[in-house]
Order: C-alpha cells, then sequence, then structure tokens
C-alpha cells in the first residue's frame, strides 16, 4: 500500500473515532431494552452509576485494561461533564460502589446488549469477505485466565492436573467471527471442564446466530454428523476440515479433483449404508436418508511450500457446496485459509486489548463473564470501525493493524468529541 493511502486511511479512521466509538457501535436504545428485559433498571431515579453507563464501563474496562476502577469511571465520565451532561458535583464512587454497580447489573445484560449488536460488518465491497457468494464466517475456542478466587475456581476449574494443572483457573470461550471483519458475532463463554464445557458443545449453541448467506469454516475437531447435519439445518453453507478417521466412499469424481461423498452417523448399519451408497451413486435424492446419511463434497490438498514431498501435510475438506463450477475446489482450498483469521481475533482480544499473559480482573463467576462480554463488544466496535474504513479504502481490513487503532482510540476516547452522551 502507498504511503499516501496509509495517510488517507489514518485520516478517515481517526474521523470516525471522533464520533464517538463507544456508544457509535452500542446506542443506548439497545442497552435500555437489555436492562427493561432483565429488571435491572436504577431502583432510584437520582443512582450515581445507572446501568445504562455500567455497560459503557464494562467496554471502556476492556480499553484500559491495565488502569483500576476509578480511573476507568473518571475518563467515562469527565467526557460528560465537559458536555453538560452529568452533575458537575457528583464525585466518583469508590472501587467498592463500582464493584456493588457491576453487580446490580450482572452479566446477562451486556450479553445481550452483545448479541444485539454483534451483526456481521463487511458489504459487498469488502475485500476478503466472501467467497462462492457467501459470507465466510469461522467457529473457534480459546481459553482465558480468570483471578485464583475461591468461586472462580469452583465454578470454572483449572486445567490439567496434579503437577500439570494450571495456575488460574480458566474460562472456555467460543466464538463465531466474521473472517473478513474479524468481528466477533456470538460467542459461549463457561467452565474449562465437565459436561457440555467442550468446544463441540458450545458451538452448537453459536449455530443458532447463522444464517443462509454463509459459509461456515471450522476446523478438524467440530466435525461430528450430528453437529454437521445441525448446522446445515441452519441454511448456511459449510467448509469443514476433516481428520483422518473418518470414511469417504466415493460417489462421483468431480472435474476439478474434488469428488462426492457420503458421510453417516455412526450406528448406521452396512446394509443401509450400501442402499445409500447405491442410491447416491445413481443420482437419487437421499431425502428419506436424511437422518442417518447425507451427500457431501471432499476437496484434498496438500499447501505445496510447507516442508518436502513426503512431509506435507494432507488437507481434507468437508462441503455442503456441490457444485464444483460455482465453487471450484482452488477456490475453497484457498478460502479456507481464512480460517486463520479468527486465530488472529483472539489475539486481538487477549494479548492486545488485555495484554500478553494477563488475566481478567473479576473475582466471581458472573463478573468474569460480565467482564468477557464487555471484552467482546469493544473488540466487535473496533473491528467494526476497522472493516467499514477498509471498505471505503478498497483495501483488505488485514492490511489495518488492530494495536494502531487500540492506540488511536486509547488517545481519543476521553476527548469531548469521542463519546457522544
Amino acid at each position: 500500500m502507498s504511503h499516501s493511502a496509509v495517510e488517507g486511511l489514518s485520516g478517515r479512521l481517526t474521523d470516525h473515532v471522533s464520533v464517538g466509538l463507544l456508544a457509535a457501535a452500542v446506542p443506548r436504545v439497545v442497552i435500555d431494552d437489555a436492562v427493561a428485559e432483565f429488571g435491572r433498571g436504577a431502583k432510584r431515579a437520582d443512582a450515581k452509576l445507572p446501568a445504562h453507563v455500567m455497560v459503557y464501563f464494562a467496554m471502556a474496562m476492556a480499553l484500559f485494561a491495565d488502569e483500576d476502577y476509578q480511573e476507568v469511571l473518571t475518563r467515562l465520565t469527565e467526557v460528560l461533564k465537559d458536555w453538560g451532561r452529568w452533575d458537575a458535583g457528583w464525585e466518583c464512587p469508590g472501587s467498592g460502589g463500582i464493584t456493588q454497580a457491576r453487580k446490580r447489573l450482572g452479566s446477562d445484560v451486556v450479553r445481550e446488549v452483545f448479541e444485539q449488536v454483534a451483526q456481521p460488518v463487511a458489504g459487498m465491497l469488502t475485500r476478503g469477505a466472501w467467497l462462492a457468494g457467501r459470507r465466510m464466517v469461522s467457529i473457534d475456542g480459546f481459553e482465558w485466565d480468570v483471578p485464583d478466587s475461591a468461586a472462580n475456581a469452583g465454578y470454572f476449574g483449572y486445567a490439567g492436573s496434579g503437577g500439570n494443572r494450571s495456575a488460574f483457573p480458566k474460562m472456555r470461550v467460543v466464538t463465531l467471527v466474521e473472517c473478513g471483519s474479524r468481528a466477533p458475532i456470538g460467542a459461549d463463554a463457561g467452565p474449562c471442564g465437565g459436561k457440555g464445557s467442550g468446544e463441540q458443545s458450545a458451538a452448537r449453541r453459536l449455530y443458532r446466530f447463522l444464517d443462509q448467506d454463509m459459509l461456515l469454516l471450522a476446523d478438524r475437531n467440530f466435525y461430528s454428523f450430528a453437529d454437521w447435519c445441525q448446522a446445515s439445518q441452519t441454511g448456511a453453507e459449510l467448509l469443514w476440515r476433516l481428520g483422518d478417521t473418518i470414511a469417504l466412499p466415493l460417489v462421483a469424481k468431480l472435474g476439478d479433483g474434488s469428488y462426492t461423498s457420503v458421510v453417516f452417523a455412526s450406528r448406521t448399519s452396512a446394509k443401509v449404508r450400501e442402499q445409500v451408497l447405491a442410491a447416491a451413486r445413481a443420482g437419487a435424492d437421499l431425502e428419506e436418508f436424511e437422518d442417518r446419511a447425507r451427500l457431501v463434497r471432499v476437496v484434498e490438498y496438500e499447501v505445496a511450500d510447507r516442508g518436502t514431498a513426503g512431509e506435507r501435510e494432507l488437507f481434507c475438506l468437508l462441503t455442503t457446496l456441490l457444485d464444483a463450477r460455482s465453487a471450484p475446489a482452488a477456490l475453497l482450498a484457498a478460502g479456507y485459509h481464512e480460517r486463520w483469521e479468527h486465530e488472529q481475533a483472539n489475539a486481538q482480544a487477549k494479548t492486545v486489548l488485555r495484554g500478553p499473559g494477563k488475566v481478567m480482573r473479576s473475582q466471581s463467576p458472573d463478573m468474569v463473564i460480565q467482564e468477557l462480554y464487555g471484552y467482546l463488544l469493544t473488540h466487535y466496535a473496533i473491528n467494526s470501525l476497522i472493516c467499514r474504513a477498509a471498505t471505503e479504502a478498497d483495501i483488505d481490513p488485514d492490511r489495518v493493524k488492530f494495536t494502531n487503532a487500540v492506540r488511536i482510540i486509547r488517545r481519543r476516547i476521553d476527548d469531548p468529541a469521542a463519546f457522544s452522551p
């Protein structure tokens, strides 16, 4: 990218920040609706820390992760004082008062605000966001250290055991991310161990955010026949990597080197498998078998620049996109590697916003989850901003450094123009 292009994009980015990142990304009306839904409104008209302020406070904690509660709140409210929208005689409560206000708000409100706000950002002109006419999204998980309080340890648990036990309790987070913008558009958080705590279980709770214009990318640990069916029933197309433990019988070879196959529910008898394969090879509809078998397309390839020919890893992709003309194998193979944008998105939240090796600050499970959704809201707001600016500049959002955007926002968030009253 040319130097002039960088200057032009930086100018637009700064202009967008100046109109109010937090309030623009999270409208007050959405917060008020969530507060009303969960009955978390102020009991007194003169409450020092009303619920809507505490939602913005949860976001501001992510922007200023190294500051204490009072400093974060001071940065937020001094701007409102400058606008004449905050009582000039108001004094910032101590950390205990802020903690109580966070507890009154709870995590449900912030989660609901995130789910209402976090919609796909990329437009049709956003580079790197679409594949075969579908919006690329991905699903993946990560673990986050939380403070070693008795409450957190009891709820979240530790990773490993004995001498290999983690130093801190860990929260498992699984997110649905729009690949083009790296913006999270769905999330599930909970313990790192125990029944229903795995990434597959969490992913099942996220499929409701899919729709029929999406192409879902997922790594090999997410596949099972039931999960494949559940995800595809949303109307979204799927492009998942598969391990080497699933048999993929040939149905028909396609001109681009891919082929069609059938995947089966695990307890499908050999007799039924033979019947289904015969029907598939004859071109028959498999609808009557859909609870036991699904027709799929398989794309296999190696990455040429990874080691010698004998060392290269075989990638096996499974997809619901059966037409090789509209979605050639080479296009799908290249597109699947956009899933790594999800790894970058995880690093943005954990390393850039919070800081490398840092734990979260909340001492109870509900406050940990509230804090997490504050991070997700801020992460979403920043990446939405980057995506829109990059689309206007006609460059891939990957070309805009998240770290630089965060620095700009941190410098300007306490500018009177940077937080709309």
